[in-house]
């Protein structure tokens, strides 16, 4: 992704041994657990204690009225003055084993929390937070193991006055939920280093920027592949030296090829100037020795790929014009020119196909409506979802659920990030840098970047069937650097996107990394 001006702004297939890219749950024998009234349609309209149910707190926030999810009724927490209040239920009686709660949830958001969660269930309490969705239903889930055979339901909030929540149809089920994928874009960390740019842990210390995320939890880092850039960096040999570094600290590596010699996304996809006006047939050649070659050099210095990404946000195709969409046999060809070049040098790298716009279901089924009747082979699907440009979270998770489902494929989110302030540290103006750019509910600052990421999290999280891998923050380390800004080509160009790194304006890492300690 990248959007250098402000008017740019506009089956599981198995997967080899040791790559452990899908997430099915873990199942066991045990029944379904006996939760009563979750869809709290028993006892009427404005019943203030549900049926099954219990409250603590101020229970008066804490009732059921019209407007259920899959029925008529839904529980509902609100009241005129602040409140904190919890509804809940206990089940007893269970067979010990791994259990998932799911529920549909809205909120207006505004609270100092509100989330469903299990807790006395005989090891730590699990949370999830409801994200924020004033209009569209958002499935949710949290996973436990219960070892004393009993547990109990948890719906609580501690709101202002006027806050609200709606929740609906929860569920308790056999199997575990988490995300595997937990990592972040460092593709910009070289250049950075190399022109000064310097990175400090939470209390001020420097440090290694991939120490600093890695202690915090990331575990995969994603890193991207141009040509022959203007400037050297993001090439070969650059990627090689960072791999290394990604590797000798024990986090998993995304290789992301561009085919380009700068930044390709649904608005630019330039074919790298030292393959100009070759044939299709040497497209197709092109695109398999040039993905050969980085991953091969890789392999052989012992920082194998485990995921790569044939082209970046390929919307519109790649290589344009040859491969775009206008042409999906060739657009077909190039991609299946990058598949077959990855899985020689190694059957166990997962290969990825990656669209921008995370929000549009109707693109993307078309796109992969379309590549799949082409032949175009992937393993997995990565969308990119920013939510000021993307769509509501529910749609996101509209979206991310059917690609999953409809393709029998795993799922990731290859980039998202958030601002956590709005002013720039550089003279170049940010992408995102008034407040009415913002999503609803999440304001710019260090604990609304943080919410951001955990609900995108915990989207991904509650795709069905395990088919929801994780996620990456894009550009965690893309900090204010004099000469390290977007234009490869210009030294003088700015960046854009120093406040949605994942690193502050005085260099420390921000308490938003907490998103990588996700289930």
């Amino acid at each position: 992704m990248f959007h250098p001006r402000r008017t740019l702004r506009a089956l599981l297939l198995p997967l080899a041994a040791g790559l452990a890219l899908t997430a099915l749950p873990a199942q066991s024998a045990h029944a379904a657990a006996p939760l009563a009234n979750g869809g709290f349609e028993a006892g009427g309209s404005g019943t203030a204690v549900p049926a099954g149910w219990s409250e603590s707190g101020d229970s008066a926030a804490s009732f059921t009225e019209a407007g259920g999810h899959g029925g008529s009724l839904r529980l509902s927490h609100w009241a005129s003055t602040p409140y904190k209040v919890e509804t809940y239920q206990r089940l007893s009686g269970l067979a010990d084993g791994a259990y998932t709660l799911t529920a549909w949830v809205r909120s207006g958001g505004g609270q100092n929390s509100a989330s469903i969660g299990l807790k006395n269930c005989g090891g730590p309490e699990q949370r999830t937070d409801i994200p924020v969705s004033a209009s569209g239903w958002i499935r949710v889930v949290a996973s436990v193991a219960v070892t004393r055979h009993q547990c109990t339901i948890s719906v609580a909030s501690d709101a202002d006055a006027g806050n609200w929540i709606n929740v609906d149809d929860l569920t308790l089920t056999p199997g575990s939920t988490g995300l595997t994928v937990k990592g972040s874009d460092v593709s910009s960390l070289i250049k950075s280093e190399a022109k000064g740019g310097v990175y400090r842990d939470g209390s001020g210390a420097r440090g290694d920027a991939l120490a600093i995320l890695r202690n915090a939890g990331q575990n995969w880092a994603r890193l991207k592949v141009w040509v022959d850039p203007a400037d050297g960096y993001n090439d070969k040999a650059r990627v090689l030296a960072a791999a290394q570094r990604v590797k000798a600290r024990g986090m998993k590596l995304l290789v992301d090829f561009h085919y380009s010699d700068t930044w390709a996304d649904p608005g630019a996809q330039k074919v790298p100037a030292r393959w100009s006006g070759h044939s299709y047939e040497q497209l197709k050649a092109d695109v398999s020795r040039h993905t050969s070659d980085v991953l091969r050099a890789l392999k052989a210095q012992g920082t194998t790929a485990d995921m790569v990404q044939v082209g970046n946000e390929i919307n519109g195709g790649t290589l344009w014009p040859a491969g775009s969409t206008d042409n999906w046999t060739r657009l077909a060809g190039l991609l299946n020119s990058g598949y077959d070049a990855v899985k020689a040098v190694d059957s166990r790298t997962a290969v990825a196909l990656h669209l921008a716009k995370g929000g549009d279901l109707a693109g993307t089924r078309w796109w992969f409506d379309n590549a799949v009747s082409h032949g175009v082979r992937f393993d997995v699907i990565g969308l990119s979802y920013y939510g000021y440009w993307h769509g509501t979270l529910a749609d996101f998770q509209t979206t991310l659920d059917d690609a999953a489902s409809r393709y029998a494929k795993p799922v990731f989110v290859a980039e998202t990030a958030y601002p956590f302030r709005l002013d720039s540290k550089d003279a170049h103006e940010n992408i995102i840098d008034v407040p009415g750019e913002l999503v609803p509910g999440y304001p710019a600052t260090v604990a609304g970047q943080t919410r951001w990421m955990k609900d995108v999290a915990s989207i991904v999280e509650a795709v069905p069937n395990g088919r929801g891998l994780g996620l990456f923050h894009w550009e965690s380390t893309w900090t204010a650097v004099a000469g390290n800004g977007w234009d490869p080509a210009d030294a003088a160009s700015g960046n854009g996107w120093e406040n949605q790194a994942l690193f502050g304006y005085d260099d420390r890492a921000l308490s938003s990394m907490s998103w990588f300690s996700h289930r």
